[in-house]
């Protein structure tokens, strides 16, 4: 029986979406978290179950806050999503993204050993660590070998080595799941994200066109809300020690996707190529075989694609309007 789990990263983009769904799927579970006092999510992640969850200042750079985190909490289960998880912007300070995401996962793990305590740990890592994949491994499938073309993929394959060291040498029971790409309103750094948000800005009159990165690049899409029950049913079904796929069957090209999304607007919505927003290498294919977890869990995505381009348009929308509602407040 799971009585208390505990996820790292909760007030950000991934983790307030995965307390919200245990609160409420699973009210009897109660629901810790960590996230850094100077952390940049927003706590207004987590305004609709703020009083229904722990959040434990706590940063996984400081092992002696995480020590005394687990020592304290003792969780059941530990979903570990925190991570500096931008693809772009770990071209710009490299270091920084590879000491937090490989030292705060090593810190992790070492602190639950110590506290001598034994939760299933899901380590939440992403399809960037199969980097470009030859079209003959396409679907890709979780023995497709990893090749990570940027320092955030890097760290990601760092992590799921140390998840596989601790597992072999400690038996520790960690899971670790690949997501591919999802629709997730909160996360702005995101490629539908953005378009979103300067849709929803063009629309309002804040923004005159929508710039845009890689055009080309071919994404297979499901909702973050999928996602995240698709991260406790692993808990639950799933083997430590092994890696599933997890991603969606809605494929198409992310200038597909923003053609789908102009049409949902009246107004003109003018495009403009942003040198900018270009990486110097870029991962374009990225269809996954989720065989082996949906075998495991009998997980399927509940929110069709539709559904999904609208609650991710209809959230950027609101805002948008609130932004520009507080910025025309008389002094």
């Amino acid at each position: 029986m799971i009585k208390k789990v505990l996820i790292t990263g909760i007030t950000g983009s991934g983790g307030s979406y995965l307390a919200e769904h245990v609160v409420q799927n699973h009210p009897d579970v109660a629901v810790h978290g960590v996230a850094r006092w100077h952390s940049t999510s927003s706590h207004s992640n987590l305004a609709y179950i703020e009083k229904k969850v722990f959040v434990h200042e706590c940063d996984l750079n400081d092992f002696g806050s995480v020590f005394t985190v687990m020592k304290e909490v003792k969780p059941d289960v530990v979903f570990h999503l925190a991570a500096y998880a931008n693809v772009r912007a770990s071209f710009i300070t490299p270091q920084v993204v590879l000491s937090n995401n490989i030292i705060g996962t090593s810190h992790l793990f070492e602190a639950i050993r110590l506290a001598e305590i034994d939760p299933v740990i899901l380590l939440c890592s992403s399809s960037e660590v199969y980097g470009q994949v030859d079209p003959k491994n396409v679907p890709i499938k979780e023995d497709c070998p990893t090749n990570p073309s940027s320092p955030y993929a890097v760290s990601k394959v760092a992590q799921d080595f140390l998840g596989w060291s601790y597992f072999i040498n400690y038996k520790m029971k960690i899971i670790r799941t690949r997501a591919f790409a999802y629709l997730n309103p909160r996360r702005a750094d995101l490629f539908a994200t953005s378009f979103a948000r300067q849709v929803a800005r063009i629309e309002m009159g804040l923004q005159k066109e929508l710039l845009h990165g890689n055009l080309d690049s071919v994404r297979t899409i499901v909702d973050v809300r999928d996602i995240m029950e698709a991260y406790w049913l692993t808990v639950l079904h799933c083997k430590p020690g092994e890696i599933y796929n997890i991603g969606g069957t809605t494929t198409l090209t992310v200038g597909e996707f923003l053609q789908l999304l102009i049409k949902k607007t009246k107004v003109p919505i003018p495009t403009r190529l942003d040198p900018g927003l270009l990486c110097p290498s870029d991962v374009t294919l990225q269809i996954p075989c989720t065989d082996n977890f949906i075998g495991a869990s009998g997980w399927k995505p509940k929110y069709s694609f539709e559904e999904s381009m609208e609650n991710l348009l209809s959230y950027w929308r609101n805002e948008v309007r609130n932004e520009s509602s507080a910025t025309h407040l008389p002094v």
